[in-house]
């Protein structure tokens, strides 16, 4: 039996049967996602980057079937998650988050459109067939943040305490930036 998320099937055969696909995978399963969260790691001094992120769990479910009073509108419903291993744009030290979809989407082609379905989000396809695991991937690389940071404060490292026991800002730029200032100061 083959992976039913890598098997390529058409909308209508997925729909019609009222496929339910369960996912557990580690992120490395999701090359596109993996290529991701890799590249953002590599900011990272290679001490520093998490050992085993590739290993993070993806665990959901996919819910395919139709909408409609007709029936004759694909559809996918469902939920994923992971925790992600990413670089916190604030302090720029590793940090863990978690992405949670639930689609809920018409699978359409693109001559097809719809009204009164304000529930569901529109999937075009460019072909009759997909492989499920496409969508979660994509949906999974949609929503990570455009600026991972740690949600709280008090767990980014861009506070440190002084020698007087007070909180500061650390600026990990401001060695450069001093050293732009120096650098316009010589070229005069």
């Amino acid at each position: 039996m083959g992976d039913p998320l890598q098997d390529q099937c058409t909308v209508i055969e997925l729909a019609s049967s009222g496929q339910v696909i369960e996912i557990s995978n580690k992120i490395s399963y999701f090359d596109g996602l993996a290529s991701i969260v890799e590249a953002d790691l590599t900011a990272l001094s290679p001490d520093k980057i998490p050992v085993g992120w590739r290993d993070s769990d993806v665990h959901g479910e996919l819910q395919f079937g139709f909408a409609g009073i007709e029936k004759n509108l694909p559809m996918v419903t469902g939920s994923a998650r992971v925790t992600v291993d990413a670089v916190c744009q604030r302090c720029l030290e590793p940090m863990q988050f978690e992405v949670q979809i639930e689609p809920k989407l018409l699978l359409l082609s693109s001559e097809q459109s719809v009204d009164g379905y304000d529930e569901f989000e529109v999937w075009e396809l460019a072909e009759t067939e997909l492989r499920p695991k496409d969508i979660v991937e994509e949906l999974l690389i949609m929503a990570l943040p455009l600026s991972a940071m740690h949600n709280k404060t008090a767990d980014c490292k861009v506070l440190s305490v002084n020698d007087e026991g007070r909180e500061e800002l650390v600026r990990p730029f401001a060695t450069l930036r001093s050293q732009m200032i120096q650098n316009e100061k010589d070229l005069i």
